[in-house]
């Protein structure tokens, strides 16, 4: 009989006994490493800060724990079910990467700059600049049209440090290329690169302190911390921007499909759709990132979570569009493969997910390369002593010394 068994904190019980989390102990409000559930309260908070935990039968309560994962029947929903009031279209790649990337390159630096001077402005106690906002997003908005294969590059070269800027511009990209992947009209990209670009923005009226710390916090200062929400709702009112969409994914942008979220505690339909996918792009961005408490997980490792995690966190059907958005190696995505070297992911197909572009940067012997080269894994399937090509595993963004930041193409 296993000793250890995961449970998803919606199944969780009474008597059972907590051995560990799905994050690390400093990141919630919990001071002992391990403990049984006592009260509903217990409960309740491990469902605030944790998607799964990992109980030990031998020190739990019960007679017999076992894992009763709820049976989540309801009917699926197609894209055009999911938006009812929409005409959707069906998006291709209209230029090749080369390309793009110049464009895409000039759009996100642009974006990032505008970002960087909004913010500074608004720590400064300035208002929000809605009009500079709107004119900020626009050249993402039309690269990621065209392919959105450069600007996911872009936002997985994000610099470790000013997480809330990098946050805002990483979250802005994965929405539009969502709803790019949904396709959703032009006028609800904007919304989503808006959104996604905004809903954090109550965090610049947070004490940064709290934000950056590596400690477990106390539950005042998660309070200040889950506060941000409200700051800024009232920050978008203020600004004079009327989008419904856009204000919903500032709000509701941590609630989560089984009702444990915050503010309201909101589940399933009752979250606004594009709050569902504020949700979706905001754990993403947040799990692939370098944060003060938490190194950076490979993508192919969040989207696995992201899976195991539908229905439960998110609706299930976002996140196997978003999935197909991004795939499982998006660009940007340091990989091994079956011959050793480590390459970098530069762009997908997205028929055949398992084999990108990649460029080379490090030998057999994980030295740098003399020369850089391309490989197209749907086309090079051997290498050129006939050994199978293929990819093994993704890494970690700083995998052997790497400095994906400093990267040019």
């Amino acid at each position: 009989m296993l000793e250890v068994i995961k449970i998803f904190t919606t199944d969780l019980e009474l008597g059972m006994y907590v051995s560990s989390l799905d994050r690390p102990w400093l990141d919630t409000p919990f001071t002992l490493q391990g403990f049984t559930l006592e009260t509903d309260e217990d409960i309740r908070k491990l469902r605030e800060f944790c998607r799964y935990v990992f109980v030990d039968t031998t020190k739990s309560k019960q007679d017999d724990v076992i894992l009763r994962r709820k049976v989540r029947n309801r009917p699926r929903q197609s894209r055009q079910e999911l938006f009812s009031n929409r005409t959707l279209k069906t998006y291709k790649d209209n230029a090749p990467w080369d390309d793009e990337y110049p464009r895409a390159q000039a759009a996100v630096q642009s974006l990032a700059e505008g970002i960087d001077e909004m913010f500074n402005d608004v720590s400064r106690g300035q208002g929000l600049d809605v009009v500079r906002v709107k004119r900020s997003v626009e050249p993402m908005i039309d690269s990621i049209t065209r392919n959105p294969d450069a600007c996911i590059w872009l936002a997985r070269m994000k610099q470790e440090d000013q997480y809330t800027y990098q946050h805002s511009l990483g979250a802005s990209i994965w929405a539009v290329a969502l709803g790019r992947q949904l396709g959703l009209p032009k006028a609800d990209l904007r919304s989503l690169a808006i959104g996604g670009l905004l809903f954090d923005v109550g965090k610049l009226r947070v004490d940064p302190a709290l934000l950056r710390a590596d400690r477990s916090l106390t539950d005042e200062e998660f309070d200040q911390v889950r506060g941000h929400v409200e700051l800024g709702v009232s920050m978008i009112q203020d600004s004079g921007l009327m989008n419904t969409d856009v204000l919903a994914m500032v709000q509701y942008h941590h609630e989560r499909h089984d009702g444990s979220g915050y503010p309201e505690g909101l589940g399933g339909d009752d979250i606004p759709i594009f709050a569902r996918i504020a949700a979706i792009v905001d754990c993403y961005d947040a799990i692939t990132s370098h944060r003060s408490y938490a190194r950076a997980i490979p993508p192919s490792t969040a989207i696995k979570m992201l899976y195991e995690w539908k229905d439960i966190d998110f609706q299930a059907e976002l996140v196997e569009e978003f999935i197909q958005a991004v795939g499982i190696y998006p660009a940007g995505t340091l990989v091994e493969l079956s011959s050793g070297e480590v390459a970098v992911v530069v762009a997908e197909y997205r028929t055949r997910r398992l084999r990108p572009q990649v460029m080379v940067l490090l030998d057999p012997n994980k030295q740098p390369v003399t020369e850089i080269r391309t490989i197209d894994l749907l086309n090079e399937k051997q290498t050129s002593d006939g050994q199978p090509l293929d990819i093994v595993s993704s890494l970690e963004a700083d995998a052997y010394g790497i400095d994906m930041s400093a990267i040019t193409l």
